[in-house]
Formats: structure tokens, C-alpha cells, sequence
């Protein structure tokens, strides 16, 4: 038998709120984040927590579809290298993510697995199910509200024990947000400690490829956009594990929130917020057609969301709304 599993990583503003989850099927899956960290951290901490999840079967083949180049070639490829040179790099530089690679070293041992890239945001099913889990966790964290674990792997509770848990908790969060993290999280395995993120070195993380796979051009990071924010607040909102959380529409829906639909009918915040709790819909696809700021405080999104019925020509206007970025109103108009 072979468990065929997906694994993603979300962070936003890279680093910021991160998220990780794994996904087999809809009652087979596991998420969870920090309050900071990075893409890589939590593409790392899926697998990680999927090896663990997965070590009551340890005779079954593993195939772990991953859009992370950087993940796969730390396991298959700069792993051995890294260990032989006391976990350093060719240049002698410190190896960046240590403890969840270190862990990730000791879970493969006796482990049977491969390791499959694919496309990410590109429609495959399980890729796009692992990835807005995710996100979902990432945003969660954003915006202070609790994030979904998921059901977990069949069995793999069986081989925990009490008082561990395995979702990764920045050093640096405070000590409300670790009290509050574990006590949400399943006694699966062990916790790993991240340090904080932002130092000297950070940017070190990626001098280990010949050429950037990564849309970071100089070794730097900056903060994003409002306009990258407001499109990614978009796409949260545009899935069904978002859509269906009322705690979670409460947050991204401006108090003052309005919608024409396409179907002409008037939305207020607290109608579309029950209508979405009750029927979330399926997953949007969309192509991202222009991200205008509109003063320091708004910025005009539109874009065309695609169904089976058509597509579907949509504007979000987002406000800045006591240091949140809130959906204030929305209109879709049928493509001809």
C-alpha cells in the first residue's frame, strides 16, 4: 500500500504568520502554524508532521507530493552533505532551519518514501487542498482566531504520548500564544523550536541554489504590499475553510460590509457571513486582474473568478480598518 499525501507551507509577508498542513483526503489531514515564521518552515513542518503521523505504518510506501523545490532538495539531495559537515554549509555557513531538519533526519530513518514535485496553484487536487489549509492556519494566526488541526491520521494516536505535541512554536511568541497553541494542539509528537526569524543570516537561506527558484531577487525580504496582502486576503476568502468559518468571515468583512452579487441581489455583512456558514461553495480560481491603491487606506481589487457556469468579472474595494485589512464591498457582474 501507498499513502499518497500532499504537504505545504504558507506564510504571510514571508516571514509573518506561517501556516503548514498535509493533506491525504478530506478526513485524512493536519494543519497547524505559528504566530512567525517562514515559507520554508512550515513547507518543512508539513512533512515533518507528516513522517510522524505515519510512523504506526512504518511498512507502508510514502509518496509526499511537495511544490518546494527547497524541501525537496534538503532531503534528497543536501541532507547527507550537511550532517557530514556538522550541519554547514559548502561556504562553512550554519545550515538555516536546523532543529525541523535534524527532526526531519531522525523520522526518515527506516522510512520508506518519494518525493514528487508538482506545480504549485496550478489545479492539482490535493497540492490546492494541502496549500489552503495552509493558508487558512496562516491567516489564522493573522488574525488572532484559532486555527483548524484537522482530524489527523488514522491510528497515529496510538503511538503518542501525553504532552506532546507537534506543532512548531516560534521562541520568540509570547508565552500567552504558546499556552494557547498547545493546549488546541493534539498530543501527536514531539514540539520543535524555531528561532526567531530575521537576523544577520536570514537571507543566507538562499545562497545554497546556483539560480533563485524563489521571487526573491536580491537576497532580501520586504514587507508586501497592501496590494499583495489585500490578493492574498482574497484568495483566503475565496475558500470553502474560510468561507465556511463564521469567527474567520467575521474578521476579513468590514462591519460595513456590502455586496452586489452577480445574480443582482444585495448582500449585508450578516447575511452573507450565515449564508456562507451554511453552504461555503467549492474552491474559486481566479485571474488577478488589477490591484489599484486608492489612497493610503483602500485598495480596488478585481479579477475574474472562473465556474462551471461561467466566469465572472469581480472588484473588491479592501479598507484599512484599525490596522486590518477588511473586505468593504464587493460586486460581480456575469461576463459576457
Amino acid at each position: 500500500m501507498t499513502i499518497t499525501a500532499a504537504a505545504d507551507g504558507s506564510a504571510l509577508g514571508n516571514p509573518g504568520p506561517a501556516g503548514w498542513a498535509w493533506y491525504v483526503n478530506d478526513d485524512c489531514w493536519r494543519a497547524g502554524g505559528w504566530p512567525h515564521g517562514t515559507n520554508n518552515q512550515g513547507e518543512l513542518m508539513a512533512v515533518l508532521d507528516l513522517f510522524r503521523a505515519t510512523a504506526h505504518l512504518p511498512q507502508e510506501d510514502l509518496r509526499i507530493l511537495c511544490d518546494s523545490q527547497y524541501v525537496i532538495n534538503s532531503i534528497t539531495k543536501w541532507m547527507p552533505g550537511w550532517k557530514r559537515k556538522g550541519w554547514r554549509k559548502a561556504d562553512g555557513k550554519p545550515v538555516l532551519n536546523v532543529e525541523l531538519l535534524k527532526e526531519l533526519d531522525r523520522e526518515l530513518a527506516g522510512r520508506k518514501y518519494t518525493f514528487e514535485w508538482v506545480k504549485g496553484h496550478a489545479g492539482h487536487e490535493l497540492n490546492e487542498a494541502a496549500d489552503e489549509r495552509a493558508r487558512a492556519a496562516a491567516t489564522a494566526y493573522q488574525q488572532g482566531v484559532a486555527a483548524r488541526s484537522g482530524p489527523g491520521f488514522p491510528g497515529s494516536h496510538q503511538l503518542s504520548a501525553a504532552g506532546r505535541g507537534s506543532s512548531a512554536v516560534p521562541s520568540s511568541a509570547s508565552g500567552t500564544t504558546r499556552q494557547a497553541t498547545e493546549t488546541r494542539r493534539p498530543a501527536t509528537s514531539r514540539p520543535v523550536e524555531i528561532p526567531p526569524m530575521g537576523g544577520p543570516d536570514e537571507p543566507d537561506l538562499f545562497s545554497q541554489f546556483e539560480t533563485d527558484p524563489f521571487d526573491v531577487a536580491d537576497g532580501t525580504r520586504q514587507a508586501p504590499s497592501p496590494e499583495a496582502l489585500v490578493e492574498e486576503l482574497e484568495r483566503e476568502l475565496l475558500g470553502p475553510l474560510v468561507r465556511g468559518d463564521i469567527g474567520r468571515t467575521a474578521v476579513l468583512l468590514h462591519p460595513d460590509f456590502m455586496e452586489i452579487g452577480s445574480s443582482g441581489r444585495v448582500w449585508t455583512r450578516d447575511a452573507m457571513m450565515m449564508a456562507l456558514e451554511e453552504d461555503p461553495g467549492e474552491r474559486t480560481d481566479i485571474e488577478i486582474l488589477g490591484a489599484d491603491r486608492i489612497g493610503t487606506g483602500a485598495v480596488l481589487l478585481t479579477y475574474r473568478s472562473f465556474a462551471r457556469s461561467g466566469t465572472t468579472l469581480r472588484s473588491s474595494l479592501w479598507v484599512l480598518d484599525g490596522g486590518r485589512w477588511r473586505l468593504r464591498f464587493h460586486q460581480g457582474t456575469p461576463e459576457a
